[in-house]
């Protein structure tokens, strides 16, 4: 039997009804939540978000570096620390929350050893500066459907250059629907090297929307996380298709 895990709702997606930001928090609270995440911040009602999380108790389990910037265009790795540095002040109300870094795109004419050693250099930068600060940072792979030129579309590499920084303060976040997109075998990527994951964010194939709509098999992905020992949070990161009360119910019945 699989492991029962905290859920953190995507409030970027969920609870829209609600509306502003700060309301849908509210609303996962009432729903039951005690983790919620959401993507870029610069658009988004920090200081009413900080009110709502000091009023119903809840913490955030990530929110994106923003602007975004790649990790292997040397060209744009000093404006990628300081997005890193920007995002770790202004989310200091918010409860310090892991900070989601994504690659950034492929570099034309780099070799792959030179977009691994770039991304190296610019995350050990990163993961400094996230470490004199106490936060995490999140790496993300993603998936070739969305963006076609993105460079971190693959587990393993996520978590190779998790071990090549070698900081405390960078982990991995993976997520169950770009993997699935990527055609990963979940228990592969992630053998031995689930401590390196701190978070995992689920969606159901192939249309990203919630457990139980698609074709993933949620008892065997379940099961995998609790073989491996994973004992982080799981995101929500889908569009739901049902109303919430609906959705919500048809995701924790998939997850257990």
């Amino acid at each position: 039997m699989s492991a029962s895990y905290p859920l953190s709702s995507c409030i970027e997606w969920q609870f829209t009804e609600a509306g502003e930001l700060d309301a849908r928090l509210r609303a996962a609270k009432a729903a039951g939540f005690e983790l919620a995440e959401f993507h870029l911040w610069r658009d988004k009602p920090v200081d009413a978000l900080a009110q709502a999380l000091d009023e119903t108790g809840m913490r955030l389990t990530g929110v994106c570096v923003d602007p975004r910037r790649s990790i292997v265009d040397p060209a744009e790795r000093e404006e990628m620390v300081t997005a890193v540095r920007e995002t770790i002040a202004a989310t200091a109300k918010l409860g310090k929350p892991d900070l989601i870094v994504a690659s950034g795109f492929r570099v034309e004419g780099l070799s792959e050893e030179e977009h691994f050693a770039n991304a190296v250099t610019a995350l050990r930068a990163a993961a400094d500066a996230a470490e004199e600060a106490g936060v995490t940072l999140l790496l993300e792979p993603l998936n070739t459907r969305l963006f076609s030129a993105m460079y971190l579309v693959s587990t393993k590499l996520g978590l190779d250059l998790v071990e090549a920084v070698n900081s405390p303060n960078l982990r991995l976040l993976y997520d169950v629907w770009h993997s699935a997109v990527m055609g990963e075998d979940m228990a592969q990527v992630l053998a031995g090297r689930i401590h390196l994951v701190a978070h995992v964010q689920v969606a159901d194939m192939d249309d990203r929307h919630e457990p139980g709509t698609g074709s993933l098999d949620w008892t065997k992905v379940m099961q995998t996380l609790t073989d491996l020992g994973y004992s982080g949070a799981i995101g929500l990161e889908y569009f739901p298709t049902l109303p919430m009360d609906q959705s919500l119910a048809l995701t924790r019945q998939k997850l257990g």
